[in-house]
């Protein structure tokens, strides 16, 4: 089963991901935690470059280098962890670049989502919890917590297009879609969170 989590910089992520990981390997589920961009040796090499302050990226080139490191992924972790069995949460997938890419730098939503098709295989998430907080809250915990890479250096109308992107992604997909306050406490989202993975993992058997 894949479990994906996504939101703008900020949304809280990366901590619910963490929290959800321990519940469930103390559940006895084999858990598979990894994250986009990067998740592989090749695909971190590169986030590194990716998000380096101050380098100029064309738009174009960096969609075309997420999808790289996603081809890499996918393959070397993705595939073999849900033919194992496996709980794969990762952090941002195929939705991030329709947010990012597609809503924040414009590129056309139809060359994404070919670009997609190509390197996922046809894998698609069977859970996306989006965490729900405004740009500027987001960023405002980004910088408290640490440096500011390329992605969150854009400014403000960026990051409200991706929250756009990322709501209206939602709208046209609530099955799969579960969306979550971010602003509330972190232990409240847990339990929401849990109580909804462990639903889904009810509904399929696992």
């Amino acid at each position: 089963m894949l479990i994906t989590f996504e939101g703008i910089e900020g949304s809280g992520k990366t901590t619910q991901i963490e929290l959800l990981s321990d519940y469930l390997a103390r559940k006895g589920y084999g858990v598979v935690k990894t994250r986009e961009p990067g998740g592989t040796r090749f695909g971190e090499a590169l986030r590194e470059v990716l998000l380096r302050p101050g380098l100029d990226v064309d738009p174009l080139s960096e969609l075309l280098v997420v999808m790289a490191m996603r081809a890499q992924h996918v393959e070397e972790v993705i595939l073999p962890a849900l033919q194992d069995g496996k709980v794969v949460l990762c952090d941002r997938f195929v939705d991030a670049t329709y947010a990012y890419q597609g809503y924040g730098r414009k590129i056309d939503l139809g060359v994404i989502e070919t670009l997609n098709r190509l390197v996922t295989k046809g894998i698609r998430p069977n859970l996306t919890i989006l965490m729900n907080v405004t740009a500027e809250r987001g960023l405002k915990r980004k910088a408290a917590a640490s440096a500011i890479d390329r992605i969150e250096a854009e400014d403000m109308s960026f990051h409200q297009r991706v929250k756009k992107g990322y709501e209206k992604l939602a709208k046209e997909d609530p099955k799969r879609f579960f969306v979550v306050d971010g602003s509330l406490k972190v232990e409240a989202i847990h339990e929401i969170v849990r109580t909804k993975v462990g639903n889904i993992l009810k509904s399929y058997g696992v």
